[in-house]
């Protein structure tokens, strides 16, 4: 995290998240809670069955509107109500194998989501600050072995990767269009893979970890040397907030940034298991079975320079630690414990490291 980015700023903010039934946005709703912010989310019905927001009673404590950012005039009615001053845009269709099975809702989403959520803003004048919450596939991908930089061409392969290129490319065009008068800052974030205890989605690596060892399976790898840039989840949402937060004071910091570990914690997908495997115990095993599946990159880093150097940002958590919190939560789960509980604790964990 920064040196210098408090969390009581949000004290008492009015914050507006779309997505936040998904997996990253139940996580965040339970920071801001637990800050003190006024927080309006918008999104469809939770992705996944079990889903987090469910298990952890996220709804409680915030206002919770579902709807489709694809629907405009809903979109707009619950903006108008919450009157955010801070908009963090997470809602998004995030699953590479899904935008192949349907590109068009993919790109209906992420793309003109994007535009309705930005034309919201433009048309009212109570937001400070917005982030766009991308992806570290935004990059056209040549497979080489050092992290993209943000000045990199924008040019994902798969409808998943495009359109969140595109999405990218909408907001800097509303950014200079609309709001080159600085009225409200504009950053987008380009974070790395992230787990963390309560995701269910398919096709993720982790998630398919946790089924297998629940069900008491061997764990399957499809692509056991994939290298993705892997993160606790709070690394990217507290670098979320921070960026939120800076801008909304000063709005020279409004920019487009990578967030993802240190080069350390870039792993196959292989090695990754085998940390997980090791933290659960229990017997837990894997094998490696491919299945033909629709192209997905390789190799995949950030360069997050920019943003240790702009924030005096630093990752808190090395994957190994990162595991073992997944473990942790699961095994919570498992036992029927308060999930919620959970994460507040490691929430406070990693506010004090």
């Amino acid at each position: 995290m920064s040196a210098f980015f408090d969390l009581n700023f949000y004290r008492g903010k009015r914050v507006f998240i779309t997505g936040h039934t998904g997996f990253k946005g139940s996580w965040l709703c339970r920071i801001l809670r637990n800050a003190g912010a006024v927080v309006t989310g918008f999104s469809t019905e939770p992705p996944t069955d079990p889903s987090l927001f469910e298990v952890a009673d996220i709804a409680s404590g915030m206002t919770s509107i579902i709807g489709d950012v694809r629907d405009f005039d809903a979109l707009f009615a619950a903006f108008e109500a919450a009157k955010p001053e801070i908009v963090l845009h997470l809602a998004a269709q995030p699953i590479v194998r899904e935008s192949y099975r349907a590109p068009v809702y993919t790109y209906e989403t992420n793309v003109m989501g994007t535009v309705h959520l930005l034309e919201c803003v433009r048309r009212t004048d109570f937001v400070r600050s917005f982030l766009n919450v991308t992806t570290d596939k935004v990059y056209e991908n040549k497979e080489w072995e050092w992290g993209y930089r943000e000045n990199e061409p924008l040019d994902g392969f798969d409808p998943y990767s495009n359109s969140k290129s595109c999405s990218e490319l909408v907001t800097h065009s509303y950014k200079n269009s609309f709001f080159a008068d600085g009225r409200v800052a504009i950053s987008t974030a380009r974070a790395g893979n992230v787990i963390g205890g309560g995701d269910f989605a398919a096709d993720r690596i982790v998630p398919d970890c946790v089924r297998a060892v629940l069900a008491n399976r061997e764990i399957v790898i499809r692509n056991p040397h994939s290298t993705r840039p892997y993160q606790h989840v709070l690394e990217p949402l507290f670098a979320y907030l921070m960026i939120a937060a800076k801008q909304y004071e000063d709005a020279s910091f409004a920019g487009y940034y990578n967030v993802g570990p240190d080069d350390a914690d870039c792993y196959t997908t292989k090695r990754l298991v085998e940390l997980f495997v090791s933290a659960w115990g229990n017997g837990a095993s894997f094998k490696i079975q491919g299945d033909n599946g629709p192209h997905e990159a390789n190799f995949l880093k950030l360069d997050c320079s920019k943003l240790k150097r702009v924030f005096a940002w630093h990752p808190t958590w090395s994957l190994d630690e990162a595991i073992a919190r997944v473990a942790e939560w699961t095994r919570a789960y498992a036992d029927g414990k308060d999930v919620g509980a959970v994460m507040d604790a490691q929430i406070r964990a990693f506010l004090a490291k």
